[in-house]
């Protein structure tokens, strides 16, 4: 009964400081899934608490995951106020058609290459390393609804969390494809193009868009008496983000895209309702308590030896992922946009991993034998750390500089501007 207590007071401690560290730590370099991982690991070295292995509750790893994945795709489509276009969203797209791609085929080979792993157990590694996080990437996306903090650095990488959880899903499909039948093309091929590819990815969007305008037409169009935004309850942004997130899977789509689509879809039906904003607000504390979950029991994994098959190489190959892969893919999508070479950098550079990475990871193991998970795991595990610890300490002082360079430039244009107005009357 003590243990339980104890556990109890703990927890009640946790959730205080969720609440509470984000307002004292916004001036700080440092970050709450630093925080939260560092508890983790103090907590489970010190009480002698069960293992939080992934490979001994491999179910629960994918479930959690998965959840916390949902929740901040949602809170990722509500809280964006550009309207979804070919032009407004181009950054997003090349971000997702040249940068994730070629982050996949880049860390494909360095699992091949420099770690030595076979071929399905490397396009894995690729799969879950190249999206990045809408979990653990709060402090560089955009702020709530109607906020008005959506400039190219924020909104590119929110839009692009939200869209690259979705599309990272046909390449771990072909990591499970080729552990499964075979690395040389077949009959599985064929199989995994229609299916895989194009199914999934057009159910996604389809089913998504379309449960969003169903139930923003139920929130927002119907007889006043009747809307059911007059309830103001924020809890059901969690029911519309399982509704489409489940009824997609039912239709053999990909969910994580669906349900970010759905976000936009309720967006589109009623732009700049005030409801959205409790419907973000529900969704946002959702995800941080089940992130300050997850990132405790990280830490616990860390304590109890989760990096114990980490070797030097797998060091090497991390340092290249995050601080060579990313960085140049994203220029390289980025290349000809009239985008300040600084703010480039910072998009390509604050390409974070996280529960994504870990979700990918603990679906395929699921679902295939791929013959080294605690290599994988240790890889991944340490990829994730190395993430939280150095975005989490940059992205601070790195934003605030970016966000002050782009104010002065904006006041020298207002200053150009209305010197030209000034000769010209």
């Amino acid at each position: 009964m003590s243990s339980y207590i104890v556990a109890l007071v703990c927890v009640g401690f946790l959730i205080l400081l969720v609440a509470w560290l984000p307002m004292l730590l916004k001036e700080l370099p440092l970050s709450l899934p630093i925080v939260c991982v560092v508890f983790g690991f103090l907590v489970f070295q010190a009480a002698g608490l069960e293992t939080p292995d992934p490979l001994k509750y491999p179910v629960a790893t994918e479930r959690l995951t998965e959840l916390i994945v949902l929740v901040a795709l949602m809170g990722a489509g509500l809280k964006l106020d550009r309207v979804p276009g070919w032009r407004s969203w181009m950054v997003t797209w090349r971000l997702l058609g040249i940068t994730m791609p070629l982050s996949i085929l880049l860390i494909a080979l360095i699992g091949w290459g420099v770690l030595g792993l076979p071929v399905p157990v490397a396009v894995l590694l690729g799969a879950a390393l190249a999206p990045t996080d809408p979990v653990l990437a709060s402090d560089v996306q955009v702020g709530p609804p109607k906020s008005g903090e959506e400039d190219d650095i924020r909104f590119s990488l929110t839009s692009e969390a939200g869209l690259n959880d979705g599309l990272a899903f046909p390449f771990t499909n072909l990591a499970i494809a080729k552990a499964l039948y075979s690395t040389t093309p077949g009959l599985w091929t064929l199989e995994w193009l229609g299916i895989d590819v194009v199914w999934k990815l057009a159910a996604g969007v389809g089913v998504g868009w379309l449960v969003g305008k169903a139930l923003g037409i139920a929130t927002f169009r119907l007889p006043n008496r009747a809307k059911l935004s007059r309830t103001g309850d924020g809890f059901v942004s969690l029911g519309i983000t399982l509704i489409a997130y489940g009824v997609t899977e039912l239709a053999h789509g990909y969910g994580f895209l669906a349900v970010f689509v759905a976000a936009l879809s309720l967006r589109h039906e009623e732009r700049n309702h005030e409801y959205h904003e409790k419907l973000h607000d529900f969704i946002e504390q959702t995800e941080r308590l089940l992130m300050m979950l997850l990132l405790v029991l990280f830490g616990g994994a860390l304590a109890r030896g989760l990096l114990i098959p980490l070797t030097w190489t797998d060091v090497i190959a991390t340092i290249l992922i995050l601080f060579a892969v990313r960085p140049l893919a994203g220029l390289a999508g980025l290349w000809g946009m009239p985008i300040p070479l600084g703010e480039k950098l910072a998009i390509g550079f604050f390409g974070i991993r996280g529960m994504g990475s870990f979700y990918y990871l603990a679906f395929a193991l699921n679902n295939a034998h791929f013959g080294v998970p605690n290599q994988l795991w240790a890889v991944i595990g340490f990829v994730v750390l190395v993430s939280i610890v150095v975005h989490g300490t940059t992205v601070t002082p790195v934003m605030r500089a970016l966000d002050h360079a782009r104010r002065r430039g904006n006041q020298r244009e207002a200053a150009a501007g209305g010197h030209v107005l000034g000769r010209s009357g």
